[in-house]
């Protein structure tokens, strides 16, 4: 079964060197990836914690844990992850503590 991926949140820890300007561009290089965010969430004296969102269409998973790994790194979990033809975005809080969503055309 081929899942079309639109979408990937991923928390990563990742050695100081390479610098997060490096991972991203070479996230940025991946098959589906049309762009890469990535933010420094917390650091100690050997590594990294970088918080990762990947968008494009049909986002080649297994390049980008290969990019990720090739860093010295690894994922530490998987925050987020949209499939499918539209995005469905969370807009708000609705009452009983559940979201109202919405469907983003692609």
């Amino acid at each position: 079964m081929n899942t079309m991926i639109r979408r990937l949140v991923l928390d990563v820890l990742k050695p100081h060197v390479p610098t997060i300007l490096d991972l991203a561009t070479a996230l940025a290089k991946v098959h589906g990836v049309a762009g890469v965010n990535l933010s420094l969430d917390e650091v100690d004296q050997e590594t990294e914690s970088v918080k990762a969102t990947i968008q494009g269409e049909n986002i080649d998973y297994d390049g980008v844990e290969e990019v990720i790994r090739n860093f010295g790194a690894a994922i530490h979990s998987i925050d987020e992850v949209v499939v499918g033809k539209e995005i469905v975005r969370n807009l708000r809080p609705c009452r009983r503590g559940r979201s109202k969503s919405t469907i983003v055309p692609a």
